[in-house]
């Protein structure tokens, strides 16, 4: 008797999962009537189902009424990103070299004389703050950022990436003052600040705290800090934490500029590794952010080099 319960329950079970995932057509369907009544889009359907022509369809037609490929599919992706940003002792040793670099290029500052204050500009997130265990709870979920990122910024649960604290208050140490520029927005900035805060990371206050306002370009408000302070270097996860020449620019013309400007990066700019997200992947997508998970999937791996064995 127990076995016959567990089987029936089975058969329901896979019966309701059917029922969600597909629609049988009946007499006097319309696609745009079916749409209705599942709560999507004629588009959606017919992208679903990879229908060539969305006014032909046939009674007991199987249609499909949700993606093939889901965003809980594509955030799989992020296991060995995240595993590497979180367990590998190659990621702490490339942010301690980068801080340590950070430190050559300030003494070899100090011996020259200067008019003004000396700054550091910092970006934020992934290059003095690491987020990994946000990024890390969507998988196996069907979230993806923004979902929980203000949650997330308001716990204060960032932990400091290696080497950041001590470079940084080595600079304060020794008369300069960091800035923190950051495309967080103003209404988690004094999330923010009391996360810097709680690390020991020295200047973390309204006035040095640059959260995003009217624009994500940063351009702006490294302006405004170059105005007043002798910037020595730049630190950042993202080329655009350096110059707003790579926004919007495509995977070529971003590879080019860094070419382009090879004197720069470990002279004047410093990049902290973050394979995890970032406008290398919104170039991926011609910065079409809105493509579904089944169309970022593709354009990942058209953007992949391969190599196949061939037996």
């Amino acid at each position: 008797m127990k076995k016959l319960i567990v089987v029936l329950l089975v058969i329901l079970f896979a019966t309701l999962l059917l029922s969600t995932e597909f629609y049988i057509v009946k007499e006097g369907d319309t696609l745009s009537k079916i749409a209705k009544e599942n709560g999507l889009t004629v588009e959606e359907l017919v992208q679903y189902n990879n229908l060539e022509n969305p006014d032909l369809i046939f009674v007991g037609q199987k249609l499909r009424l949700t993606p093939k490929y889901t965003q809980k599919d594509l955030n799989e992706q992020l296991v060995m990103s995240i595993l590497w940003y979180q367990n590998s002792g190659e990621m702490r040793a490339l942010a301690y070299q980068a801080f340590n670099v950070a430190k050559l290029i300030y003494d070899m500052d100090l011996k020259e004389e200067a008019t003004q204050t000396r700054a550091v500009i910092v970006d934020v997130d992934e290059t003095v703050l690491n987020n990994s265990p946000y990024d890390a709870g969507h998988i196996g979920t069907e979230h993806a950022y923004p979902v929980g990122w203000t949650e997330w910024c308001e716990a204060r649960l960032a932990t400091a990436i290696p080497g950041a604290v001590e470079f940084l208050n080595y600079v304060a140490k020794t008369g300069g003052e960091v800035f923190y520029i950051t495309n967080r927005k103003e209404n988690v900035k004094q999330a923010t600040i009391d996360n810097l805060k709680m690390l020991g990371f020295p200047f973390a206050d309204e006035e040095h705290v640059l959260t995003r306002t009217t624009t994500s370009d940063k351009e702006p408000r490294r302006q405004m800090v170059a105005k007043k302070y002798r910037i020595v270097l730049l630190m950042g996860d993202n080329l655009n934490d350096f110059s707003s020449l790579f926004a919007k620019k495509s995977v070529e013309e971003r590879a080019a500029l860094v070419d382009k400007m090879k004197e720069m990066w470990g002279t004047k700019f410093i990049v902290l590794p973050n394979p995890i997200y970032g406008d290398w992947e919104g170039a991926i997508y011609n910065y079409n952010w809105g493509l579904s998970p089944e169309e970022k999937d593709k354009a990942r791996k058209e953007h992949l080099f391969m190599w196949k064995y061939e037996q």
